[in-house]
């Protein structure tokens, strides 16, 4: 199943790891190494490209130290129900 993140979302994470990479004096092709990722890849991510694929994504954003997260209201009863199940 596949999620799309609305265009805007994906937007606002371009210019975060702009800007962690830059306070990391690191070049695109310098984070890309440390990602184990392509070389495009940072240039794609920071100008909002859109079918950048997520475990990619979670590599660059790894190598920042920038966590994501997932909320909803309903995050608490899915927690509750997949410790049951555990």
């Amino acid at each position: 199943m596949a999620v799309k993140i609305s265009k805007d979302k994906i937007l606002q994470i371009g210019p975060i790891v702009h800007f962690h990479r830059k306070l990391a004096k690191l070049s695109r092709v310098d984070l890309s190494n440390i990602a184990g990722v392509g070389k495009t890849v940072v240039y794609d991510i920071e100008n909002g490209k859109e079918t950048v694929r997520l475990n990619t994504l979670c590599k660059v954003l790894e190598a920042l130290n920038i966590s994501i997260s997932l909320e909803s209201p309903l995050m608490d009863r899915y927690k509750a129900e997949d410790d049951a199940q555990s």
